[in-house]
């Protein structure tokens, strides 16, 4: 008797999304308290939880709707076969333009064409309302219509220009991978990896937004000081215009060895006007790096990615498996997709996992900050962040324990108390 891989899959997705529709409404209902926890009551304004507060309730309202119809989609297309019957009908365009059906890459290609087609127009709606209705209301959003439309036809080209070389090479490494396949794919995708985290902020990066360096200044003296008593190899020290986009702010850096980089969006230094704090928030980022959190959570995916491809050449070779999804032949792309939906239980636990690590390591960079002396511009510059991008300020514990890879602000905020009666 085959084994009904396919319905159970579509049973278990609609578990979850039962699952986190419960956390969803717990949080909703954390959201619609009307007054602010304790710990930021004196902190927070009254005007601007109230502003949070029509944010958040927004955002949750569209999730709702958006998970729903995200939820039914997908269950039906497994249900009813779509998969299979799309696989085909991708193969038959083939011969209408002059090329060979029977080519497994070109056959792929034309599938994620068509997939890229079709997630455009059904995820169109969704990102029109986001953006330019509930971004829009509560002040976020500065893109027109021409800088969305824009934006959304240069990742298409990129994905045109990009996938094809890589969706091939997998295809070839699977044919030809053998007993070593595992290793093989992991190789090529760490490869991967390299090249797209150097060639990203280079030369994809600046295709949607403007870098241009930090001006001379104290905020920029005071940033080099910081990285080089830690000893961080700051060659690049930029501003990106964010603002064009957005007035949610943040900082980043990123870099290999010797020579790493800190990006500052100028909606950061617009709101926060004391320097001293946004020296603070670089702080903390460069505590994740002097505690090899990125370097940790670099090996973490490696070691998930390898094993993922550990479990995938288990089931590749599955004719009960491919055919519970309605498959008559075993396409490598077909293949993967099949064993992502199989592993989605280990998937949810890995993700819950990693954000207790993630977390874990937010308390550490927070601490490392307070440690060097920036307490009591840190606590500052975080309210001012939750008050600036207008973040919950009351979250359900069990929401947030699965969810968040951050700790909500009164967690935090309570930590770095803690810690800096520690250092006094």
């Amino acid at each position: 008797m085959a084994i009904p891989y396919m319905e159970t899959v579509v049973g278990f997705m609609i578990v979850m999304y039962i699952f986190e529709t419960y956390l969803d409404m717990r949080q909703h209902s954390a959201l619609k308290l009307p007054s602010l926890p304790k710990t930021l009551v004196g902190v927070i304004s009254q005007e601007k939880f109230e502003k949070s507060r029509a944010y958040s309730l927004d955002k949750s309202h569209f999730h709702f709707v958006h998970e729903f119809v995200t939820i039914l989609m997908d269950s039906a297309m497994l249900f009813f076969g779509v998969l299979p019957w799309f696989w085909k009908l991708s193969g038959g365009f083939l011969p209408m333009v002059g090329l060979d059906p029977e080519n497994e890459i070109l056959h792929t290609l034309s599938f994620l064409a068509g997939v890229m087609i079709w997630s455009q127009i059904t995820d169109l709606p969704f990102s029109l309302y986001s953006t330019f209705v509930i971004e829009t209301r509560h002040g976020f959003n500065k893109q027109t219509i021409w800088m969305f439309i824009r934006d959304m036809f240069k990742g298409i080209l990129l994905s045109v220009v990009l996938a094809p070389p890589i969706v091939a090479a997998i295809i070839v490494i699977v044919q030809k991978g053998g007993p070593y396949l595992a290793i093989y794919l992991w190789a090529f995708m760490f490869i991967l990896s390299l090249v797209m985290m150097t060639i990203y902020p280079v030369l994809i990066a600046p295709l949607f937004n403007k870098f241009t360096p930090l001006p001379d200044g104290d905020l920029r003296e005071k940033i080099e000081k910081l990285a080089s008593s830690l000893k961080f190899p700051l060659t690049k020290l930029f501003v990106v215009d964010g603002s064009t986009r957005s007035s949610h702010s943040n900082a980043y850096m990123y870099g290999f060895f010797k020579n790493k980089r800190i990006v500052l969006y100028d909606t950061l230094i617009q709101q926060c006007k004391n320097e001293d704090e946004i020296v603070a928030v670089i702080a903390h980022e460069l505590g994740h790096w002097k505690l090899n959190h990125t370097t940790y959570s670099f090996i973490a995916v490696q070691i998930l990615t390898l094993l993922q491809f550990g479990g995938y050449t288990l089931v590749r070779n599955s004719t009960d498996l491919f055919r519970s999804f309605g498959f008559d032949t075993q396409p490598v792309l077909i293949g993967l997709i099949i064993f992502q939906h199989t592993v989605i239980p280990l998937q949810h636990l890995v993700s819950f996992g990693l954000n207790l690590v993630s977390r874990a390591f937010e308390f550490q960079a927070d601490a490392f900050a307070v440690k060097l002396g920036y307490a009591k511009d840190l606590r500052p510059a975080l309210v001012k962040l939750q008050e600036e991008n207008l973040s919950a300020m009351n979250t359900d514990p069990l929401y947030s324990a699965y969810h968040y890879s951050h700790p909500p602000l009164v967690e935090r905020l309570r930590a770095i108390d803690g810690q800096d009666k520690k250092t006094d």
